[in-house]
């Protein structure tokens, strides 16, 4: 290929493709973000505890997870749209359930089990597993920025859009309205129609069997230990997204503060998935995991530990805004760079299947330890420390694909 071609190709982005994903994940990821506006409003007319709205949100966070390995699998194999369509009815039907409580039931098998199990068949992994295959190794950073950093404008726009259906219409209302914008994702969703087989990666994958590359996803050290830290990413964020928004009054900060600190996090979550992405490219993955989680510790140290005013709760969420997801892109480009695109989506949902048992805990978490010490500072602590624990573990991860010496190397 002449050098004229090969620039040509690098510059050459899916750019429908790309477009499509970034407003399905903006759609999958905005209503998931706003849980926490809902808390609230529900358990004053419902009558429930916050452990009670805690234990659903964490059964949506690790359905989300269980559900994320095998609706890869599913999409590698029979294609991205069939997923993805999928999602949309199961999240629009678990919405609408959660807006309809007759009983907790309701609460948990709507907003837990199926808003779960949709955002886990069209959440980042689904979306940049198909980015993937349609883009040279060297532009997949950048695009997993793109679709990460969609994400997060997703919850930009969504933190205020929901506190504002909330105080126009109540929470159920609400709920209803974002069940039907659900049913957008599949119409959006139709440039994405291949699988594994298709794309311009798919002539440099090898053969390989679901079964063998399990085996060697999970006989190489660095995958172990990129899957280790992405629990504690989970943890984190998870917690925050549920309880944040009581957390602040709580400490006695008028409620406007966490409407505009949830946003800020979104805004700025923006500016940090791009600038992952495209720092990515060219600087080591593993230290730049390293440096986020060792920043997020510090973040919440300060926050605990300053004076806690309406201020600081801006300059906390600006923060963390830019460390929030910018973890997504380093870690699905790892997992990229050591197996390649041909099981990207189950190989990319295990890991994440980490990530959400570590929300499932975080989120369940905060509820039962507020509840039993009538404070959420034990779990902010918890945070801290664990952050620290994932920079260390990514430190050794190698960024360089396994070793197959019978086999092209992945690209």
């Amino acid at each position: 290929m002449s050098a004229h071609a090969d620039a040509h190709t690098r510059s050459d982005y899916p750019w429908l493709i790309i477009a499509s994903g970034c407003l399905i994940a903006a759609l999958t990821f905005g209503p998931r973000s706003a849980m926490g506006f809902f808390q609230i409003p529900m358990l004053a007319d419902t009558g429930w505890s916050r452990s009670d709205f805690g234990l659903a949100i964490a059964i949506q966070n690790l359905m989300w997870g269980l559900g994320q390995p095998f609706f890869g699998a599913i999409a590698d194999r029979f294609g991205t749209w069939r997923v993805l369509a999928l999602s949309g009815l199961m999240y629009a039907a678990g919405l609408f359930l959660m807006a309809t409580p007759d009983s907790l039931w309701f609460l948990h098998l709507g907003g837990g089990v199926l808003v779960g199990m949709g955002i886990a068949s069209g959440s980042f992994g689904i979306v940049l597993a198909a980015f993937a295959r349609n883009v040279t190794a060297e532009q997949r950073s950048f695009a997993f920025g793109l679709g990460t950093a969609a994400g997060s404008a997703g919850m930009f726009l969504f933190a205020p859009f929901s506190q504002t259906l909330i105080d126009a219409f109540g929470w159920q209302d609400s709920l209803l309205v974002m069940s039907a914008l659900m049913l957008i994702v599949p119409v959006l969703a139709i440039p994405l129609r291949g699988n594994s087989a298709s794309g311009r990666t798919s002539q440099a994958e090898i053969d390989q069997s679901i079964g063998a590359a399990l085996r060697e996803a999970f006989g190489h050290s660095s995958y172990l230990l990129l899957t280790a830290g992405f629990f504690v990413c989970g943890f984190q964020i998870a917690f925050i997204t549920a309880h944040f928004p009581a957390y602040i009054g709580d400490i006695g900060i008028d409620a406007r503060y966490a409407v505009i600190g949830i946003a800020a996090i979104g805004f700025f979550n923006i500016i940090g998935s791009l600038a992952s992405g495209i720092v990515g490219q060219t600087h080591s993955k593993p230290i730049m995991l390293v440096l986020i989680y060792v920043g997020r510790s510090i973040a919440v140290t300060a926050f605990l530990l300053l004076p806690q005013t309406g201020t600081s709760v801006i300059v906390f969420s600006v923060v963390m805004g830019l460390l929030w997801l910018s973890t997504v892109p380093p870690t699905n480009a790892l997992v990229a760079i050591m197996f390649g695109t041909k099981h990207l989506g189950m190989l990319g949902g295990i890991v994440f299947l980490s990530h959400q048992i570590g929300s499932f805990l975080g989120v369940w978490m905060g509820g039962y330890l507020y509840d039993l010490f009538g404070s959420y500072d034990p779990v902010w602590w918890l945070g801290v420390v664990m952050g620290l624990f994932a920079a260390i573990v990514h430190w050794p991860i190698k960024e360089q694909a396994v070793e197959r010496p019978l086999a092209q190397p992945a690209e």
